[in-house]
This record gives C-alpha cells, structure tokens and sequence, in this order.
C-alpha cells in the first residue's frame, strides 16, 4: 500500500505527504522531526520509523540508518521505507517482495516512494509536479505533488486515506493534517490546507518553540491577523469551506 513524498523547504520546513487506499495511513507512515522524516511503508515496521528518526536527528547519514534496519529486520522484504537525514541527504529501500508496482525515486531535493501503485508514472508525475511548483507554499506544493501522482494512477486499489505532517524546525509539528477514511483524501487535505489559511495559520506564529519558550502570550496581533485575512476572503467573494458549527 501506499505512496509517499518527502521534502525539504527552502526556509528549512521538513514536509511529508502520504496517501493510500488504506484507513489512516497518515497515522502509521509518517515519522518527522525538527530536520529529518521517514516514511516506513508497504507492510510497515514502525520501529524503523521511530528509530530512525531518533537516529537521524543525532546526526546520523541515512543510508547508514537504514542499512542497519534493513539488515536487522526478518521481514525486510515486505518493507519500503524513504528518509531524509539532516544534512538533506536522501536513502531508499524498497524491499524484493512488495507488491508491484513498487519502486522508489530520489532527487537532490525529494524523494518519493510507493508500492501497489498503479507503474512507475505515480512517482514520476508526484516528482515532476513537484519540482515544478516551486512557487507555492510549501503545504501546497506538497498536496499538488501528490494528486500529480493521483492523477497518473496512484494506488492501484483505488484511495481512501491521505497525510501531511510539516515541521518548522521543531520536534512539535507545525502542521498535521489527515483524511483517514475519504472518498477523495487529496481533495480533502487540499480543503483543510484551505481552511488552515482562515485561523490556524495566524494562531501558529504565536506558538511557543525551543528558543521562545513563551511564544506570543498576547492575542492582538494573532487576532488582528485573522481578521485580516477574513476580511480579504471576504472581499474576495470566496465563501469559508470550513465546515465548523457556530453555537448562536
């Protein structure tokens, strides 16, 4: 099951993107932290995932991570797994008996990986797209990747979950978005990545960080923001596409 993107922003922000025809593979595929990500897919291995990260975070080199997994685990054939170390680096392994088609990409700024995808096009098309949006936010470079891969077949079995985790070079994730069990999971992460624009976005630069332990303790200026940004959507005649319920 599943294909993945992983990414690193110019400003720093890792990205992470999943989707499947599998319920809540947001919740078991990704693994990210302040530098690095891994994907543990296929017939996952969380440990690789958490166990990775912790590693790559110490400074370890990708390739030498995984390796050691792969080399430790009985069950590395029916593995897939991509990761980014915090040097940017990129390794892969797609193991010899997931189900085809499986197979991985990696580029200087990506990579991609993916198994009971429809050919290698899927992560052609995610890779291409992504490069060649290099002018949007990050968010939604990712999410148009990845429905880039959608559009060239995807899963072979057809969609049902979707993730997307970014951190701003915190442990704590600065966004962590999911579809668990959708009928178009893309779609709906490009909906909720819609809706963070509305409050969340504004609300995250007064989170507290490893540096700012307090943050921005005081609401004008989130506020002020918000409505800012409410005040242009509306003037824009775009309606809010949150589906939030408002107590009179």
């Amino acid at each position: 099951m599943t294909w993945s993107l992983i990414a690193r922003d110019e400003d720093g922000s890792v990205g992470l993107i999943v989707s499947s025809k599998f319920f809540a593979c947001g919740a078991v595929v990704p693994y990210v932290g302040a530098q690095v990500a891994v994907a543990s897919q296929a017939f996952c291995n969380p440990v690789w995932g958490t166990e990775g990260r912790t590693r790559l975070a110490s400074g370890e080199a990708p390739q030498a991570v995984l390796d050691d997994l792969v080399a430790r685990d009985a069950g590395q054939a029916i593995r897939q797994a991509h990761m980014m170390g915090a040097d940017g680096t990129f390794a892969a392994h797609t193991g010899a008996e997931c189900v085809d088609w499986a197979g991985h990409l990696i580029k200087q700024d990506h990579s991609v990986a993916g198994n009971m995808l429809a050919g290698s096009q899927v992560l052609e098309a995610t890779s291409a797209a992504y490069s060649a949006h290099s002018n949007r936010p990050f968010a939604e470079r990712l999410i148009r990747a990845m429905q880039a891969g959608q559009d060239a077949g995807g899963d072979k079995r057809g969609r049902q979950a979707a993730g997307l985790v970014i951190h701003k070079g915190e442990d704590h994730p600065w966004l962590d978005l999911r579809a668990d069990d959708h009928s178009d999971p893309l779609a709906e992460l490009a909906r909720l990545w819609e809706v963070a624009q509305e409050r969340y976005v504004h609300f995250t630069k007064g989170m507290p960080t490893a540096a700012q332990f307090s943050g921005m303790p005081e609401r004008e200026g989130i506020d002020a923001a918000i409505a800012a940004a409410e005040a242009a959507r509306k003037a824009a005649g775009r309606p809010s596409r949150s589906a939030a319920v408002e107590i009179e």
